[in-house]
């Protein structure tokens, strides 16, 4: 039953892939050429760029955040994978954005993930113990076995798929409509806005960052290793005083724009269609189900 599902899930990839290829033709997706602040690309601008924009913000998070439940409850690699297939052509095929930045984005936690299963796939001794095993130096062992690989797949499986329903979710919605539907949650009022802060404040810090090193590299400020080394600590000790002037100023733009404690968004009316539910319900159900089949089997 195990090789039903994995025929299905190969069935799935190459059907999602030809229709991303055939909806592709003619067409560049919008993050070829991208948007940058200073050297890195917004998220803000792949979220406002993308087809799924459209869609009811209230039902992407609610679907996202019970992909991301079940890919972590159900610990079923099979699962995972199909979530991580399903994420993917939403945010590529269906929102349009750009596979090779999709894929960059999807790197960015492969270093925690390569430590975390490392650490669990991988085991020391100094007696020859585990199905495979590697003497180093005649001193110790390094050993491994059929279980501890399995679970460090479903670990990198399920945190792939965690990451990618985030990465639907964010990449399609911006962050406005996320303020306004964790309004409607009664998530309270401060932690939203500490939330709106520290997030732009972190974009204004990187362009702050891009912008002086750029300078610095005008002027060879990184031509051997000890002028780049005084020049990063130049930046570094830079970086802080002049964010915080700059976090003065959209603070003050804020007031200058009668800021009251309290952030307001324009609210778009989108309306939830009937097949995106649908679409909705039949994932979450063939999830059970391919839970369900690989467990009993």
């Amino acid at each position: 039953m195990n090789l039903f599902i994995i025929w299905f899930l190969t069935g799935m990839a190459i059907c999602m892939t030809v229709h991303g290829m055939w909806k592709g033709r003619g067409k560049s997706h919008h993050g070829k050429g991208g948007h940058k602040h200073g050297s890195f690309l917004s998220v803000d601008y792949f979220a406002y760029a993308s087809e799924m924009r459209k869609w009811n913000a209230s039902f992407k998070m609610i679907f996202a955040m019970v992909c991301l439940l079940l890919c972590i409850l159900l610990n079923n690699i099979y699962v995972s994978i199909a979530v991580i297939l399903m994420m993917g052509y939403l945010t590529v095929v269906i929102g349009g954005l750009s596979f090779s930045h999709y894929l960059s984005m999807l790197t960015v936690p492969v270093v925690f993930l390569i430590f975390g299963t490392v650490a669990i796939a991988l085991g020391f001794s100094l007696d020859p113990v585990g199905q495979y095993r590697l003497h180093v130096l005649n001193l110790f062992y390094i050993y491994c076995s059929d279980a501890s690989l399995l679970k460090a797949g479903q670990l990198v499986f399920k945190a792939f798929g965690a990451v990618s329903a985030l990465y639907m979710m964010t990449l399609t919605t911006p962050l406005s409509e996320l303020i306004v539907v964790l309004r409607k949650a009664h998530i309270p009022k401060v932690l939203i806005e500490l939330m709106n802060m520290i997030y732009r404040y972190l974009f204004i810090m990187m362009d702050t960052h891009s912008r002086m090193k750029h300078s610095a590299e005008a002027r060879l400020g990184y031509v051997d290793f000890k002028t780049s080394c005084y020049s990063f600590g130049q930046v570094a000790g830079n970086l802080l005083i002049v964010s915080l002037k700059r976090g003065t100023d959209y603070y003050n733009a804020l007031e200058a724009r009668c800021y009251d404690g309290d952030l307001r968004f324009l609210e778009e009316k989108k309306p939830l269609k009937r097949s995106q539910i649908v679409m909705a319900a039949v994932f979450v159900v063939l999830l059970l189900a391919i839970w369900k089949i690989t467990t009993t089997s």
